[in-house]
């Protein structure tokens, strides 16, 4: 598996197995699955509801701990000091691990300062290896890593053939932080297959378009986290490392940016309070 250092000098795998709406009943499943697919990166949140079956998984696997590099991400609802640090041991006790190898913000709301001081202690406290936040546009995340102790290693973001991230990148890079791809494969959007550029490349090198689409973000040092519940196309979206695109292959994405929904931005407010209420609308906790 091709590995990518992190500004603290951790590897860290370019590809990994999101497990984003994977049900709890379906999670060790598919995880295991994973596992055996050769995946080593595994991505789960608190507001995900399914890290103990990430946990059972990774216990059931066989394979050694220091082999794997689990994420999580911590909830709005934990956000600040206090709150933070216990949900941090929750996850670990949910994973059954030691340490978790990557802890994100998952979003940029709430006390999250308060938070970022929690993983920074957990970090100090050999709890977490790295810590890095998600779904931070630039402005918001400049204002974190320039207030940071420990400057983030990740900043995960919805980051694929038709959002690009450009500028977030940019911002990110005197701060030594990867982009890590939330939606590697556009959440389902059927112009993945049609795209006569993707299509022309999935037939010149005897790919998918998932796979085209997965080697443009490898080829730009972008981690990823495909999802599916599909043993066949797990191992699909790690067989890409066997061909390269050009760098005018590359360079003719660009022309494929859409615009972003303005409906899904962490600036409009209906998303925001959607956010802010998600864990008690979605909690399986809070409906029994």
């Amino acid at each position: 598996m091709q590995t990518i250092k992190l500004n603290n000098g951790i590897e860290m795998p370019i590809i990994g197995y999101g497990v984003f709406q994977v049900s709890p009943e379906e999670c060790e499943r598919c995880v295991l699955n994973a596992i055996s697919a050769g995946y080593r990166l595994i991505d789960t949140a608190q507001a995900y509801y399914n890290e103990e079956g990430v946990g059972k998984a990774v216990t059931k696997s066989g394979v050694n701990r220091d082999e794997l590099f689990l994420t999580t991400k911590v909830w709005i609802t934990n956000s600040g000091e206090k709150k933070a640090s216990e949900s941090i041991e929750e996850s670990l006790r949910k994973l059954n691990t030691d340490y978790i190898d990557l802890l994100l913000i998952h979003q940029p709301f709430s006390d999250y300062p308060g938070t970022w001081r929690a993983m920074e202690k957990a970090v100090r406290d050999g709890k977490v290896r790295a810590i890095g936040l998600s779904n931070f546009y630039p402005d918001r995340f400049v204002d974190m890593a320039e207030y940071a102790e420990i400057k983030p290693a990740v900043n995960q973001l919805k980051t694929n053939v038709f959002s690009q991230q450009w500028e977030a990148e940019a911002e990110m890079k005197p701060y030594g932080t990867r982009l890590m791809a939330w939606a590697p494969l556009t959440q389902g959007d059927p112009d993945l297959m049609t795209n006569p550029v993707i299509r022309a490349l999935a037939e010149k090198y005897e790919k998918t378009p998932q796979q085209i689409a997965l080697r443009y973000l490898i080829q730009r040092d972008i981690i990823a986290i495909p999802k599916s519940a599909n043993k066949e196309r797990m191992s699909q979206n790690l067989d890409v490392f066997d061909f390269a695109l050009e760098k005018e292959e590359m360079e003719s994405f660009i022309s494929l940016e859409k615009p972003a929904n303005p409906d899904f931005s962490h600036r409009n407010p209906k998303l925001v309070k959607f956010l802010l209420d998600y864990d008690r609308q979605f909690n399986p906790a809070n409906k029994k």
